[in-house]
This record gives C-alpha cells, structure tokens and sequence, in this order.
C-alpha cells in the first residue's frame, strides 16, 4: 500500500472515499475537501488523523490548499435531482479541471468516472469495454450525472496533456463495502430484512460489483497506471451477477426470502457488465468474491443488530 506520501482526497466523507480515506491515512499525510454540507461529517473525517479544509470545487478557489501534493485521489462528485446541466457541469467538469490545475505537480491523480457515462446497450449481459460508446444512461434520480461527468472525463484527459501530468480515470460500478454502508447491495439487503421487495430496472439487471477491499488495495496500482494521455479503465468486479441473484442470495443469508420488483425505465442501462481484462493487468485479480462480499455485509450488519 501507499506509504509516505502526501494525499489529497476529494469527498473523503462519501460511501467510498471514507473508507478508502481511512485506508490511506494509516500510513500518509492525508488532506480532504469538501463542502462538509452535512451535520457532522467534517468531524468524522477529521477524526482519521486527515487535514480537512472546506472547498466547493465549482468555485475553484484552493487558497487554502497547498499545490505539493503527491497524488490526487478525486472522487467528489454532484449527483443530485432536477435538470441543472450548468450548475452539474461547472462543478463535475469545471471543478476537476481547476483542481488538476492547483495540482499539476502531483506524480499522479485519479479521477473517479462512472460506468453511467456508456451509452445503454440492449442486451442486458453486454460486456462494455473501455472503448465501448457513450451515451445518456438517463439516471432517473440524477438526470445529469451522465452527461457532467462524461465532460469531467474530457476535462481530465485535457489537463493530463495540458499539465503533463499523469491521470487515471476509473469508471466505477457497483461499489459496496462492510463499513457500515453497503452500496447499493447494503440497500438491498436491508430491504430484505425489512420484508420489503428489492426494486430494481430490469430482468436481469446487471452489474459488476466490487468490494471496498479491493477498491482500497488496487488505489495504488491504479494510480501507477496513470499516463499522458489519460489511461482510461474499468473499476468493477471480476464477476457479473445480477440484482435477482444477489438478491436471492440475501434470502438465503437472512431466511426470510427476497422479493424482487421490477420497475422498467427506458432508456437506462439495462446491464452494466464492465470488462475487467485491462483493470486486471494493473492490479490483478479481486481478492473479494460478490458472495463472500454479501455475506460479510449481512454477518455484519447482523451483529449491529443483537448488539
């Protein structure tokens, strides 16, 4: 793992940046920015041992930030509702060019995309490679987040030729963890338990999931596969497994069944298998199966309970 260097993390309090935050702070000088808009967030960041400073990135104003930074770890994002395309693009595109730009003499920086910026393919078992087309996956509770950072992404590659400045640009898929936020299995499971019906897009709905363990562990060998131009890859599980299966799987695990409704949405992805074949020869294979995964959440979260 990373030692000894000077990190910065953008939106070290989301779903998978604190975890990795806590990670990476073990053994580096860790900062973090964000806008902290949540009660009590800033404090539990701080209370990693990491050096917090409040900053929107739409505003681009890194006064306080210092430019000697090692590596840049940005995952801060705006995924929010309503149809404000400006405001979406001048933070996930705008911000990640003015932070590139404050950190130009980083060895590497690692922008986190999203496997939402493909273009929806048909065949719910398509396997999108790195070059696949892009397109609208038409978020239904984020109906910019595909478009802004498909612009992050232009933005980024522009700054790694721009600045010579190496760059990653990792499309995540379905990211979940034991930390005590699972993704979004973590929100399937807990409806299963609820005796509630898991809701989904499709029959099948597709994924790729990944661990936070592996997200952790392959952060430095990602960021050793940065590149002028922009190395592009896929930050998804090695193996494909459908809402439905894991579904089914949480109904084992809790003996309660699981239900699964279907809620058709036209135009969104209706699978988003990523090929993992160039993130594996970075970073080798995931040491976190989906099955062992699910079960750690909910042997987890079952503990919580009769704590």
């Amino acid at each position: 793992m990373l030692s000894g260097e000077k990190i910065l993390i953008t939106g070290p309090a989301g779903q998978i940046a604190f975890p990795l935050t806590e990670y990476l702070a073990r053994d580096n000088e860790v900062w973090g920015i964000a806008r902290f808009g949540t009660a009590g967030e800033r404090e539990r960041v701080d209370a990693l041992g990491v050096t917090t400073r409040r900053v929107d990135l739409g505003a681009g104003q890194f006064d306080e930030i210092p430019d000697d930074f090692t590596y840049v770890l940005h995952l801060a994002a705006f995924l929010g509702e309503g149809l404000d395309y400006d405001h979406a693009l001048r933070v996930n595109a705008e911000g990640t060019g003015l932070l590139l730009q404050h950190c130009r003499k980083a060895k590497a920086a690692l922008v986190m995309s999203t496997a939402s910026v493909l273009k929806p393919h048909e065949d719910p078992h398509h396997v999108y490679r790195e070059d696949a087309p892009l397109g609208d996956a038409n978020i239904a509770y984020a109906q910019t987040y595909s478009v802004s950072k498909t612009a992050e992404e232009a933005v980024a590659r522009y700054c790694a030729r721009a600045f010579d400045l190496p760059v990653v640009i990792a499309r995540m898929n379905a990211s979940y963890g034991s930390y005590g936020n699972g993704g979004l299995p973590g929100i399937h499971l807990a409806a299963v338990r609820a005796g509630e019906p898991v809701v989904t897009r499709w029959d099948p709905c597709m994924y790729s999931p990944i661990h936070q363990d592996d997200i952790n562990t392959q952060t430095e060998a990602l960021l050793a596969a940065a590149s002028v131009p922009a190395t592009i890859v896929n930050w998804g599980g090695d193996e494909p497994v459908s809402v439905q299966e894991w579904a089914a799987y949480m109904g084992e695990l809790t003996g309660k069944g699981a239900t699964v409704e279907v809620r058709e949405q036209p135009g969104t992805l209706r699978g988003q298998v990523l090929d993992a074949t160039r993130r594996r020869s970075f970073t080798g294979p995931c040491a976190v199966d989906w099955r062992t995964g699910i079960r750690r959440i909910h042997d987890e979260t079952a503990r919580d309970q009769t704590a």
